[in-house]
């Protein structure tokens, strides 16, 4: 690997978490002076449909069949209406600093998942980072429940990321293959495409009602972030991330996430840090790194094979 390239990659991740870890205060911040969960996820969707149409343009084209265009109606279904539209409407209800623990825990979704559909081995590491990993959403949520607060969290809203990280990992092990066989405009201009699709005859009646309101300035600003930089950029520099990078390293970079919505909650004054949210990072933390650390069915594999060598 040269190392220009292993820099740009490791920078990519870096940028996309970054802004993903911003994007809970900001976006929260956009649903409390103007917009809700509903109108927000329209916007992001749409919006960012239409930036990958356009950026389409000037990437290399390339012929999708029409079997593969129909397999990305299911992909939308789960790595983006399901996903974003939990995300946000959680994220709406409950504290920043909550929603970004939770998206922590999609490397322990996506770990049961493989072992369910592609048959992936639990090993001991794996078990014990999925207790870990629950155990600090748990804590989480019963935290949430006792409180009800929008600084503190709302268990609704916890539930509701939660299922969105549920979400994202199905999308990951029932589409990987579909989703390796092309560059990331074409992916995501077919998946935004058919979330458009999807969410605008539910939704449309309602954002009217919504921008018939006077909106700030300040909000149209935070909701250009969350479409262009937690949205589009950060669907292609976390490609351009997984193109060189190794998967545990990629995942190992969701821990930059919560650290950045914290600090920015903090400052915003959006958000209140518990003893408790400190117990429940270092549980979802040290589970998530048990189960990326662990021995994948490929590695066991080689492991096997070099055995009987």
């Amino acid at each position: 690997m040269k190392k220009n390239q292993a820099l740009i990659a490791h920078l990519s991740m870096f940028g996309a978490c970054a802004g993903w870890g911003l994007m809970a205060p900001v976006g929260k911040d956009a649903m409390t002076h103007g917009f809700d969960g509903l109108s927000m996820v329209t916007f992001r969707v749409v919006g960012a449909c239409l930036l990958f149409w356009v950026a389409s343009l000037f990437a290399k084209k390339e012929h999708v069949p029409r079997k593969d265009k129909l397999m990305f109606a299911g992909a939308a279904v789960f790595g983006l209406v399901c996903n974003q539209c939990c995300y946000t409407m959680g994220l709406s209800i409950t504290s920043p600093i909550n929603a970004s623990i939770v998206t922590t825990s999609m490397p322990i979704f996506a770990m049961l998942l493989a072992a369910l559909i592609l048959k992936e081995p639990i090993t001991g590491k794996k078990a014990l980072g999925v207790l870990m990993g629950c155990s600090g959403a748990l804590i989480l949520i019963l935290t949430s429940a006792a409180h009800a607060s929008d600084k503190v969290g709302d268990i609704r809203g916890d539930l509701l990321c939660l299922f969105a990280q549920f979400s994202f990992a199905l999308y990951l092990s029932l589409f990987n293959p579909l989703i390796r066989r092309y560059n990331v405009f074409t992916i995501n201009k077919y998946m935004f495409s058919w979330a458009t699709l999807m969410l605008l005859p539910f939704t449309f009646s309602h954002v009217r009602e919504v921008l018939g309101e006077p909106i700030p300035t300040r909000t149209w600003w935070e909701v250009a972030y969350v479409v262009c930089v937690g949205t589009f950029f950060g669907y292609i520099l976390t490609m351009i991330g997984q193109r060189t990078l190794r998967p545990t390293v990629v995942s190992v970079y969701n821990y930059v996430q919560p650290v950045v919505s914290v600090a920015a909650s903090l400052l915003m004054g959006i958000g209140v840090l518990k003893p408790t949210h400190a117990l429940a990072v270092v549980l979802v933390f040290s589970g998530v790194w048990l189960v990326t650390k662990s021995k994948s069915r490929r590695d066991m594999d080689k492991l096997k094979q070099k055995r009987e060598e």
